[in-house]
């Protein structure tokens, strides 16, 4: 599991409650403005992937988990390098991606770029509310879940598979909110995907010009993932990230996301730059 901010450290306090092993990776650089967590401010370290697979001769891991963009720090990793990575270790770990807020804001493709299991939810570019959730799955996935012994619910894809074939579900689905997916899948089409990421892209482009006048460090360090679909801002040194966004809420009226786990207090967290539903 490789750690690029708090999402992904939520995985791996998930995984560890399942009973898995798991071994957390992250960036080892140097860095002047968060000197603390340098790693959730880059995205996704492929080469790192890849060496740390080339070192399993036994092939004891089983799975790479990252995510595709972490909500707290305003990146988006390059998950076809991460599937790269893989296949040059020539290694048969199952790759599984967190896309919970890029889907539908961001380029993403489960099929093209080989991953086994996809998971994402409908409260971010699908612009619904909380309540449904995804999961996307390869062959490959589907024949490892046969034979897995550790305890599953939700993961559990027989059941669900096997009802689908009838068009149903095998618990009371959220029927107004698939309502709403409808639509709101009618709406991406219309509009086109191409011209949704095109749309994201140039509005978080000025987000973040805006933050560079104002003479802010962009919590992401590296423009070229930098994400498309929030951006986030560092504080000065003895600036309070939570007073400054309260002092935004009283004077103009807006909210903006406060800085999660470790770097709470120091970011402002995210400008969410381009989605409908903010």
């Amino acid at each position: 599991m490789y750690e690029s901010g708090h999402f992904a450290a939520l995985w791996e306090k998930l995984a560890k409650r399942l009973g898995l092993t798991t071994e957390f990776i992250a960036y080892q650089g140097k860095d002047d403005v968060l000197p603390n967590i340098p790693s959730w401010r880059r995205g996704v370290q492929a080469d790192m992937i890849e060496e740390r697979l080339k070192k399993d001769s036994e092939h004891r891991i089983k799975a790479v988990c990252v995510v595709h963009n972490e909500t707290s720090t305003g990146v988006t990793s390059d998950i076809v390098a991460v599937r790269r990575a893989i296949t040059a270790a020539n290694h048969p770990a199952l790759l599984m991606v967190d896309t919970i807020s890029g889907l539908a804001s961001a380029d993403y493709r489960h099929d093209e770029w080989n991953v086994d299991v996809s998971i994402s939810g409908s409260q971010k570019g699908l612009m619904l509310p909380p309540g449904l959730g995804f999961n996307a799955l390869s062959p490959r996935a589907l024949e490892a879940s046969k034979t897995a012994k550790l305890p599953r619910a939700f993961w559990a894809w027989d059941e669900m598979l096997e009802i689908n074939q009838t068009g149903y579900w095998p618990s009371t689905p959220n029927t107004n909110l698939l309502y709403g997916l409808s639509e709101s899948l009618d709406m991406l089409a219309a509009e086109g995907l191409a011209n949704v990421f095109a749309r994201h892209q140039r509005w978080s482009a000025g987000v973040r010009a805006g933050v560079e006048a104002w003479g802010l460090p962009i919590q992401c360090a590296d423009a070229n993932v930098y994400s498309p679909i929030l951006t986030g801002v560092v504080m000065p040194a003895g600036v309070d990230a939570d007073a400054v966004r309260r002092l935004i809420w009283e004077r103009f009226d807006m909210s903006l996301g406060t800085g999660s786990a470790r770097s709470r207090g120091a970011c402002s967290a995210s400008v969410t730059s381009a989605s409908r539903t903010t």
